[in-house]
């Protein structure tokens, strides 16, 4: 009796175990639950939002590109993440003339932000150094982004937002 209770513990502790290191494997490798904090991304994303962010992607299959809501570790202090878009990569040059963005002199689309959330500034031309990425958030006037705080390193950039799963309401795969 003692020694079948004892194969039961051991057992339970191999599932536990195994549990863990999947899990751990899991969060490390392959996917992040992440939340939106701010209004930096409206109106694609929300203040509070819950996303679901695909780390594996672009450390096994490929690099950010052009329009890709990507998280990312701030420049300026890595302890904190970002949500935003990504503009253009190593290479293409950024001009912000009156607000409209000019990725290699053709103008950016940028129908998901609407006339309320335009900025009117000018920037650059900047040319995206190599293995670095423009990114800038959807709500161009409430936005700290590389305008601001310069481009960011490639080992910088988290994981693509694949999945607004929260609220229920306004869930979206990107």
């Amino acid at each position: 009796m003692l020694a079948r209770i004892g194969e039961e513990v051991v057992a339970w502790l191999k599932t536990f175990a195994s549990a863990a290191v999947y899990a751990t494997l899991i969060v490390t490798f392959g996917f992040q639950v992440a939340r939106v904090e701010g209004k930096s991304m409206e109106p694609t994303l929300e203040d509070q939002d819950r996303l679901i962010v695909n780390k594996a992607l672009y450390r096994f299959f490929g690099l950010p590109e052009p329009g890709d809501i990507v998280m990312l570790y701030y420049p300026r202090d890595p302890d904190k993440s970002f949500v935003k878009r990504v503009i253009a990569g190593e290479g293409d040059t950024v001009r912000i003339e009156d607000g409209r963005v000019y990725v290699n002199e053709v103008l950016l689309p940028d129908e998901y932000v609407p006339p309320d959330y335009r900025s009117h500034e000018n920037h650059g031309p900047e040319v995206v150094q190599e293995a670095h990425y423009f990114v800038m958030g959807d709500n161009r006037n409430n936005s700290s982004d590389s305008r601001y705080w310069g481009q960011v390193p490639e080992k910088y950039v988290i994981g693509k937002v694949h999945l607004r799963w929260w609220p229920l309401t306004h869930a979206t795969v990107f």
